[in-house]
């Protein structure tokens, strides 16, 4: 453990670090790859975070190992079972205090960069990945403290969504990319998408980089950027300036 001194945004705190991020699925195997790869993989070397997969088989007292039943007053599709969940997680918590254990469900609050700015500051989250139909409504009423979407959109399950909202708040650890600013004028960081960007070469067929961006005048460029965020969003996603 270390302490971080974080600024973010407007919010200046200290935090006790490292992140910890525990997922909850029947499908374990689907995050060997993501979970090792690049910046998240990365921010694990590091010691920034922390990231335990849980099978929820290991979790069933059944014989066959069963996660899932059907569904009370018939339907389609199998629901998953209240028992394994509620032993993961009260397992978990037996060990660790968690700020939040989130379900990834398409009808919980969509995600957007304030809510991964919000949780990245969190130290202790439990992620847990519904599938099939659904998780039985008594693992959301009793065992959940936030449901969070990624669109709005059905998956096959909420393994891809965890993956996108663990990513989302892990490159926000301050330490975790290499330039503490890049995270900071991302898309979507001060309601705006982010402007343009170009690298060398400075002209290709003919296409050049913008003049200013060579001028090496920061202000002007600051202020070119700014417009050209405002221009963006206007024309792509206006309703963000509502």
């Amino acid at each position: 453990m270390r302490w971080i001194y974080r600024k973010d945004f407007s919010i200046f705190t200290w935090k006790i670090r490292d992140m910890r991020i525990d997922i909850i699925t029947c499908l374990p195997e689907l995050f060997d790859g993501p979970l090792n790869q690049s910046i998240v993989k990365r921010s694990q070397q590091k010691g920034f975070v922390e990231l335990y997969v849980h099978d929820l088989r290991d979790y069933s007292t059944g014989k066959h190992k069963t996660v899932d039943d059907y569904a009370y007053g018939g339907g389609a599709g199998m629901v998953l079972m209240i028992e394994p969940i509620d032993r993961c997680i009260s397992q978990l918590k037996s060990k660790i205090t968690y700020d939040d254990v989130i379900f990834l469900s398409p009808d919980g609050v969509v995600l957007n960069q304030g809510l991964c700015n919000e949780l990245s500051l969190e130290q202790n989250i439990i992620l847990l990945c519904g599938h099939y139909k659904g998780v039985d409504e008594r693992v959301r009423e009793h065992l959940i403290t936030r449901e969070i979407s990624i669109g709005s959109y059905v998956l096959s399950g909420g393994e891809l969504a965890a993956m996108v909202l663990a990513d989302a708040i892990i490159r926000l650890i301050p330490g975790v990319l290499n330039d503490e600013t890049s995270a900071l004028t991302d898309s979507f960081q001060d309601g705006l998408l982010a402007p343009p960007v170009y690298t060398r070469p400075s002209e290709y067929k003919g296409w050049k980089v913008p003049e200013i961006l060579q001028s090496g005048h920061e202000q002007k460029i600051e202020e070119w950027r700014h417009e050209q965020s405002v221009k963006r969003t206007k024309e792509r996603r206006s309703d963000l300036l509502k």
